[in-house]
This record gives C-alpha cells, sequence and structure tokens, in this order.
C-alpha cells in the first residue's frame, strides 16, 4: 500500500495526513500524538475515526497541522483522518458518514465590523 495523504480543514486549522501501514504509531508536527493533544477529549477526537473503523493499530499517521487552536486543528485531524480511512476500504464510509465525520463544518469567525467593539458588540450607547 502506497501511503495515502489527505487534507482536512476546520475554521482556519488545516491538517495534513499522511497514512501508511504499520503498527499504530501517530506523530503531530514531529511530536508524539499525546504531548500535542494533552486533554482526553482532543485524542478521543483525532482517534475517533480509526477506532470506528478499527484500524488503531493498522496504519501509521503522520500529521502536519498550523493555524487555530487546539479544538480546531484536532477536529481538521479528525476530517483529514476520516477522509484517508474511506481511501483504505469502501465499507469505511458507511460507518464515518452517519456520524458527521465526513462533512466539512462551515463555521467560521464572523469579522468585526467598523465602528463596533467585535463582530456584533456594539458600543454603549448613552443619551445625555
Amino acid at each position: 500500500m502506497a501511503v495515502i495523504h489527505k487534507i482536512g480543514r476546520r475554521k482556519t486549522a488545516v491538517a495534513r495526513v499522511y497514512v501508511s501501514e504499520g503498527t499504530g504509531k501517530i506523530t503531530v508536527n514531529k511530536k508524539e500524538f499525546a504531548t500535542y493533544f494533552p486533554t482526553a477529549t482532543l485524542q478521543y477526537k483525532v482517534m475517533q475515526p480509526l477506532q470506528m473503523t478499527e484500524n488503531a493499530d493498522n496504519f501509521d499517521v503522520k500529521v502536519n497541522v498550523y493555524g487555530g487552536g487546539t479544538t480546531g486543528q484536532a477536529e481538521a485531524v479528525r476530517m483529514a483522518l476520516s477522509r484517508a480511512m474511506c481511501e483504505v476500504g469502501e465499507g469505511n464510509r458507511a460507518i464515518l458518514k452517519p456520524e458527521g465525520l465526513l462533512t466539512r463544518d462551515p463555521r467560521m469567525v464572523e469579522r468585526k465590523k467598523f465602528g463596533q467593539k467585535k463582530a456584533r458588540k456594539r458600543f454603549q450607547f448613552s443619551k445625555r
């Protein structure tokens, strides 16, 4: 099997995932997976597509991720891994699609407008 390369995005985070046959080692930005994503929630999000398709110990995963925060990065990695698992086996798509792991989340941060404090918050108006 050749190396599978897929891209996942969430907010402003972009994750490039390289999946190859191996023993289940995950490397994120040349660091170990558990040190890059320290909390159990983030680790669960990243491992979700591998565990659902029962491929957690079959593949080595190398990830380059940049932009956004930790949650956005974890969800970007999750999407890229889901896309890679679909390419590994055609039956995996039926498992991942109902869970919403193949759907790109379009929500982005709304921009700050001129004359306002934030995107929607206004300056206080006082009538004196």
